[in-house]
């Protein structure tokens, strides 16, 4: 265990995806568990800031532009020398690529800690080499890099995330044209996935629950960002429109304090479904192409269900199905998701 009591100061190099950010959490609270004192800086895409505002172990976010997959070399240089003045103890590079290592290396940072990735050897102080099979989540990789290497801990230390939402106004209800009533339940649908079609429950699936949902009272939200727009407009037109439709309306952290307020999430492996379960929300989590041992929700409890059929095909990893049929997702029913919601009426 590390006995270090000093005000240490660290930067993280956090994940591109929004799910793997929040799963990042894990992390942070594993370091303040350590160490109370020490301040906890991350270096984010623009949309993940939003998410971070909600994690009480994040000190300052340090919004970065870099495109997806994008070098930047010249911008990454300049990012790093304007860090200097911070005067970091330690760096911890969450991302397995070369490019993601070279801020903490300009930055002087002295102890620079990451798994070996694509050979990023003289960027890494620390250079860990990944033992899948003692880490085979994403999140226990993310913890691990925040321990000492001989630590027994790790595979095993794993604080849950939780978020810390803010109380909704009623102006954001306002502007949002949301008529919340505190005695109806709202059921969220969190209908995208980033990744791909693949991580997709079929949209007229969602639409069968929320009608059922509607009818039986309860008020039905659909989230997601503007990528998602048409499939929630879909959903919201087979509906009746019925649905009080979220979709690009919102700011990250504005659907975190949002989605506190729900009785119940439906979710494909995504983003919003990784912010649902650090909120404690009865939560059906739906997998396809993904992994479910891999990227689980991670405040698992009686209020947490993943549906997942494990067909011989998958997880396939892929983001659209190569057998065009998309099985993996098609024989999920709207009635065993319905199923799994009874408990909540």
């Amino acid at each position: 265990m590390n006995t270090t009591r000093f005000s240490e100061s660290i930067l993280i190099v956090g994940p591109s995806w929004v799910g793997d950010m929040l799963m990042a959490q894990s992390l942070f609270k594993a370091l303040k568990q350590d160490n109370a004192t020490c301040h906890i800086d991350v270096l984010a895409s623009e949309w993940s800031e939003g998410l971070l505002k909600r994690m009480p172990e994040v000190r300052h976010v340090i919004v970065h532009d870099f495109a997806h997959g994008q070098f930047a070399w010249k911008e990454r240089q300049e990012l790093g020398i304007s860090l200097r003045k911070h005067d970091y103890d330690r760096a911890i590079v969450l991302p397995n690529s070369w490019k993601s290592a070279l801020v903490p290396y300009w930055a002087n940072i002295p102890q620079r800690t990451g798994f070996t990735g694509e050979l990023r050897y003289g960027l890494l102080t620390d250079r860990r080499d990944l033992d899948k099979l003692l880490l085979p989540k994403t999140v226990d990789r993310f913890v691990a890099l925040g321990l000492d290497k001989s630590d027994e801990r790790i595979g095993s230390f794993l604080p849950a995330p939780q978020l810390s939402p803010k109380p909704v106004l009623p102006e954001m209800l306002a502007r949002l044209g949301i008529e919340y009533q505190a005695d109806r339940p709202v059921l969220a649908l969190c209908t995208g996935a980033e990744y791909g079609p693949s991580k997709r429950w079929p949209l007229e699936y969602f639409a069968e629950v929320a009608q059922q949902k509607i009818s039986e009272g309860w008020q039905v939200w659909l989230f997601g960002s503007h990528k998602d727009t048409e499939i929630n407009q879909r959903v919201n037109t087979l509906t009746g429109h019925q649905c009080v439709d979220l979709t690009g309306c919102t700011q990250l952290e504005e659907a975190v304090d949002l989605l506190a307020l729900t009785q119940a999430v439906v979710a494909n492996d995504s983003g919003l479904m990784h912010v649902a379960s650090a909120l404690d929300r009865p939560l059906v989590a739906v997998y396809g192409s993904s992994n479910p041992y891999m990227t689980p929700p991670l405040r698992k409890n009686a209020c947490t269900d993943i549906v997942y059929q494990g067909l011989k095909c998958s997880p396939c990893f892929k983001r659209t199905c190569k057998y065009k049929h998309m099985d993996c997702l098609r024989t999920i029913t709207p009635e065993q998701v319905l199923h799994l919601l009874e408990k909540y009426n």
